[in-house]
C-alpha cells in the first residue's frame, strides 16, 4: 500500500472535511519549508497542461485506506480551486499487482463513468470489503453497477488504457511517490501527508506552492 507509514487519521481527515478551504493563507502556521514539508524535484516531472495553467496531482491507490479517508476532504477542495489550477487523480502501482486498478481507473474515465464510480470504488472496497483488484472481480463488480460488459472490458484491456497505466506508474516515478495519498504540483514540487505532518495540511502545501509557481518563482 505504501512505502512509508502516513500521520494522518481518518479522525482528522474527517474532522477536516468542514473545515478546509482553498486558497487557506498559510500565516496562521509556519510556512511551509522545502526539505521539510515538501521537496523540490531534482529533474522536473512531466506536466501535461498547457502554459499558464498550474498542475496539481493526487496520486492514490484504491485499496488505500488513508486515500479513502482522504477522498471526499479532496472532492471538495478540488471543487474550489482557482481557474489556473488543473487538478487530476494518478493511480499508481508500486508493484504489478496494482496495475488492473490502474486500468480500472483509466477506463472508467474514458468510458465518462469517474464522477459516477470513483468514490464507488472506494466503497466496495473498504466499507463492503469486496476484492477489487483482479480484472474478472473488477469486471464482475462494474457490470452490478449496470455498465456493459463488453463495452468496459474492451476498454480496460485497450492499448490506450493500457499506455495511460504505464505513464502513471512513469509519473510516479519522476515525482518519487514514497507512498499515497501524495500530491504533485507543476512537476516541480512532491508533499505528502508524512511530510507535511496531515493530509489537510499537505493540501495548505499544495496551494502555498501553486501561489509560488503562479509569482514565477
Amino acid at each position: 500500500m505504501k512505502r512509508r507509514d502516513f500521520l494522518a487519521d481518518a479522525a482528522v481527515l474527517a474532522t477536516g472535511a468542514a473545515m478546509l478551504t482553498p486558497g487557506l493563507v498559510l500565516a496562521q502556521a509556519k510556512a511551509p519549508v522545502a526539505g521539510v514539508d515538501y521537496v523540490k524535484l531534482n529533474q522536473p516531472a512531466p506536466v501535461d497542461t498547457p502554459a499558464g495553467r498550474i498542475e496539481i496531482i493526487e496520486f492514490f491507490w484504491y485499496n488505500c485506506p488513508h486515500c479513502n479517508a482522504f477522498e471526499p476532504v479532496l472532492s471538495e477542495w478540488v471543487k474550489k480551486l482557482p481557474k489556473d489550477v488543473a487538478f487530476k487523480r494518478v493511480p499508481i502501482a508500486f508493484q504489478s499487482s496494482y496495475i488492473p486498478q490502474q486500468q480500472l481507473f483509466y477506463a472508467l474515465d474514458a468510458m465518462g463513468l469517474l464522477d459516477k464510480l470513483h468514490a464507488r470504488v472506494f466503497a466496495a472496497i473498504h466499507g463492503e470489503k469486496q476484492n477489487l483488484s483482479k480484472p474478472e472481480t473488477i469486471t464482475d463488480w462494474v457490470v452490478k453497477q449496470g455498465v456493459d460488459k463488453a463495452a468496459f472490458t474492451s476498454q480496460f484491456a485497450s492499448f490506450s488504457t493500457v499506455a495511460k497505466a504505464r505513464r502513471a506508474t512513469q509519473l510516479m516515478t519522476a515525482y518519487q511517490v514514497e507512498g499515497v495519498p501524495a500530491l504533485g504540483v507543476a512537476g516541480r514540487f512532491y508533499t505528502d501527508g508524512s511530510m507535511a505532518k496531515s493530509m489537510e495540511r499537505a493540501l495548505q502545501v499544495a496551494e502555498f506552492l501553486a501561489a509560488e509557481v503562479r509569482s514565477g518563482r
